[in-house]
């Protein structure tokens, strides 16, 4: 009896054959109709048999778009009138604009104040960090400094290395974002004595920062929230920007001079 190609061997056709027509050769069997063939693998194992480089028909060209005039309406103004969500007046490479979804990490000297990123790092010896975050917005912000201020700006340009600086850099970024310092919740970290075991003569440029920090802090109106300053050890210092939590882990032995910047 003949199978049909590809099945395997022993199949027998569920219907019984049809009768030999008239005249056909002894030996004639019909075969089965196509209805009657059962798969022997299962359909998912089926690969399709159009060539790997048929591609699928072009949709219809659209037709050309018209050109769309400038919205003048008073609220496409207004949206027009919203400044960036991260300064768009930097100054310098200092004041670091992140990217959406950035973890950003700040060297000492550097400030981020915004809303794009997902949290702020640095890391801290005799350098202060402050940190600030909107409850209502999520915007946040961070600035490690090295030094309280320096004796002569002239008209040098700001410089996140000084902390008036920079912390003047952060209360202009907030104002333009159309929030006030006093919306913020604030942190201070660091300022640890990376000169331990010298004569107490020599000066404490940790103890300087914490000053610098604390007054800063009390000139703009932040509301203090935590302070963790001082001691000999490092700092890791990190804000997540959508829940405002600030993580701060003290690391072990002493901290080193090289830290400061």
């Amino acid at each position: 009896m003949r199978r049909p190609p590809g099945l395997r061997a022993g199949w027998a056709p569920t219907q019984p054959p049809a009768p030999v027509p008239p005249g056909a050769a002894a030996g004639f069997e019909a075969t089965p109709p196509r209805s009657d063939f059962q798969a022997t693998r299962p359909l998912g194992e089926f690969q399709s048999t159009r060539p790997l480089d048929m591609q699928a028909p072009r949709p219809a060209a659209a037709p050309p778009r018209r050109p769309v005039a400038p919205a003048t309406s008073a609220a496409a103004s207004a949206a027009a009138s919203i400044p960036p969500i991260t300064p768009s007046t930097a100054d310098g490479h200092w004041q670091l604009r992140g990217a959406p979804g950035q973890n950003l990490v700040l060297m000492p000297g550097q400030m981020h104040l915004g809303q794009q990123v997902v949290s702020l790092r640095t890391l801290l010896g005799s350098c202060v960090a402050i940190t600030l975050w909107h409850p209502q917005r999520r915007i946040g912000g961070m600035c490690h400094f090295l030094l309280p201020q320096r004796p002569h700006r002239a008209d040098a340009p700001p410089d996140g290395r000084y902390g008036d600086e920079a912390v003047a850099e952060m209360v202009r970024a907030l104002t333009a974002l159309h929030t006030q310092p006093q919306d913020y919740v604030a942190h201070l970290y660091g300022g640890a004595d990376t000169m331990w075991g010298v004569s107490a003569a020599r000066i404490n440029i940790g103890e300087r920062n914490i000053a610098q920090g604390w007054s800063l802090i009390e000139r703009y109106g932040f509301q203090l929230d935590r302070v963790d300053v001082g001691d000999d050890i490092p700092r890791t210092v990190s804000l997540t920007l959508s829940t405002g939590v600030v993580a701060m882990r003290r690391g072990s032995g002493h901290a080193s001079d090289h830290l400061r910047g």
